[in-house]
């Protein structure tokens, strides 16, 4: 046993299995590395055309730099190495390099896209064409819009469910949610909505499709199995009146306990108890809260304030504020690279 023992010591530690072994060690050190987290938080100002980056544990701006003209949704590529800005005056998607900011490439001939979501391959944007009506769904191998699906006047909101056979796309003009069948490019079918549906959130099972209508100041509640509207929720923090309560991102939280609606005008966050479908907070902000962004282990959530040019973190343990940053003119999107 002992003689075997030594053998195989001698065989392990062999100049060609030790080079081996450096090799892998090496590999996989470097994986790590590239697959690291930076902590930085990007922050897309549509007015000033810039996005301001943010340490997202010291919550000190380190700069700002310029970008493309109207920058508005941002997403992270699959492997977040990349994330990506819909460049809404110039037609374009801008791509930077998560880790350094710096700007990887441009896809061109995008019309005015607001905001997206990424199939689960990793493959395929989704892409709502804020003035053409809409949905494009662009190849990020080739940089080549490869489908557009007409709909609605003023589309938004994009979400591709988890096996990416479906996206939402939200149409504020027409008051609509379409649904659209992502292996055909095919409208599956129009849901009509409260007045100006903006964003989406997807319950955790995916049987529930909840939609911020913005001028209703309400989310409805669709039945993904029906595509018909369950439910709904009002929000009117303590002071503001019903005309001032314009709900627009909203978040659910991983255990689907728990969702976050920013109220836009109404300058508040409201926390809803998913399974009851009631508010059990409201936590003031900055003013007209607009996008939504939560930490990767949901400890904060960031708010970006686009009438204060703010960005507002609040501590989800006590859902308090903890303190709030100024960044350029009127935040729209954040990012946060913390995983």
């Amino acid at each position: 046993m002992k003689k075997t023992s030594i053998r195989f010591a001698q065989m392990a530690m062999s100049p060609a299995n030790v080079t081996a072994l450096f090799f892998s060690l090496l590999i996989l050190t470097t994986a790590a590395v590239a697959t690291a987290s930076t902590g930085l938080v990007y922050v897309s100002n549509e007015k000033s055309s810039e996005i301001t980056v943010i340490d997202s544990k010291t919550y000190k701006v380190l700069r700002s730099f310029d970008t493309c003209r109207r920058p508005r949704g941002m997403h992270f590529s699959l492997d977040r190495s990349q994330f990506y800005v819909g460049c809404a005056d110039d037609s374009q998607i801008a791509i930077y390099a998560t880790a350094t900011g710096e700007l990887v490439d441009r896809i061109l001939n995008v019309e005015e896209p607001e905001t997206f979501d990424l199939s689960p391959d990793g493959k395929t944007l989704y892409v709502s064409n804020e003035e053409d009506a809409i949905a494009s769904f662009v190849d990020l191998e080739t940089r080549k819009v490869i489908n557009e699906v007409e709909i609605g006047e003023e589309p938004e909101g994009v979400m591709v469910t988890k096996d990416g056979s479906v996206v939402y796309v939200a149409s504020e003009a027409n008051n609509m949610v379409h649904v659209i069948n992502t292996a055909t490019a095919e409208v599956i079918t129009d849901i009509l909505v409260d007045v100006r549906p903006r964003r989406f959130a997807l319950s955790v099972d995916e049987k529930e499709l909840w939609v911020s209508a913005e001028l209703a100041g309400v989310v409805d509640i669709i039945d993904t199995a029906t595509n018909k509207i369950i439910g709904d929720i009002f929000f009117l923090p303590t002071g503001f009146r019903k005309e001032q309560v314009t709900p627009v991102d909203l978040l659910i939280t991983k255990d689907g306990k728990t969702a976050y609606v920013a109220l836009g005008r109404a300058n508040h966050v409201a926390v809803v108890d998913v399974a009851r479908r009631k508010v059990t907070k409201y936590i003031l902000v900055g003013k007209r809260a607009w996008g939504l962004a939560l930490s990767a282990d949901e400890k904060l959530l960031w708010v970006a304030n686009g009438l204060s040019d703010d960005v507002s973190v609040i501590n989800t343990a006590d859902m308090q504020v903890i303190t709030s940053i100024s960044v350029g003119k009127v935040p729209y999107g954040i990012l946060i690279d913390d995983q």
